[in-house]
């Protein structure tokens, strides 16, 4: 019998959301102003979508709810395409998670549009953790995580504190208390913030991807930009 491995068979599940102008990234709008918030949305968005390009099994693009659905099947050919439900993360999150696995889906990789240096290595740490554990998970500098995969559906992570500082520690206390193993990746970190940006353009410098290059060239001119305003 064939061995199957998590690297050939586990589904890359992206939650996305259409950019638009004045709608999300609000924290980087209120320093940056909302025109920019829409560019780094939108650059943001093609990174996961290179990610997603270049991922080995399923891949699976779940816009914010079904009035995106025909935006979200135009950005990639070969992915499905299920929207979210409503209600707080955690409750669509397990929403997407279940409805996939009653498709037949079994490993399934979350990731979100905002930490652009994920990358094949980290993806490749969070696999190998699940061929021995239940659950892999990277953790974000601001608390959260990164990226969150697992072999079986989540536990009931509805009432975690979603887009806060204890996120990741939530979501960890809630898999132990259901009995799951937990494995970690090396951390990374969200862009939600203009200092995030700073950041962004060291760990980006020499980055060949092409949408990490894009970000990377867009990110500088804005964070130069910034520098003038504030200086002069």
């Amino acid at each position: 019998m064939k061995h199957t491995s998590p690297h050939d068979t586990a589904t890359l599940l992206v939650f996305c959301k259409q950019p638009k102008l004045g709608q999300g990234k609000q924290r980087l709008a209120a320093t940056l102003g909302k025109d920019v918030a829409f560019e780094i949305a939108s650059a943001l968005l093609a990174c996961a979508l290179e990610d997603a390009a270049k991922w080995p099994g399923p891949v699976v693009l779940s816009p914010a709810d079904s009035t995106e659905e025909e935006w979200a099947r135009n950005l990639l050919c070969h992915a499905e395409v299920v929207a979210q439900p409503q209600g707080n993360l955690g409750h669509r999150i397990m929403s997407v998670d279940q409805q996939l696995r009653d498709q037949g889906h079994q490993t399934i990789m979350i990731i979100g549009t905002d930490a652009p240096m994920l990358n094949e290595a980290v993806f490749s740490q969070a696999l190998d953790g699940l061929t021995h554990s239940d659950v892999t998970l990277s953790a974000a500098e601001d608390g959260g995580v990164t990226l969150m995969g697992s072999r079986i559906h989540w536990p009931n992570i509805v009432d975690i504190p979603w887009s806060t500082d204890r996120l990741g520690e939530s979501l960890h206390y809630k898999c132990v208390q259901a009995g799951r193993s937990i494995a970690y990746t090396q951390p990374s970190y969200d862009i939600d913030h203009e200092k995030d940006l700073h950041k962004l353009i060291v760990d980006l410098e020499h980055d060949l991807r092409p949408a990490r290059q894009a970000l990377f060239t867009l990110v500088k001119s804005v964070v130069y930009n910034s520098t003038i305003k504030v200086t002069s």
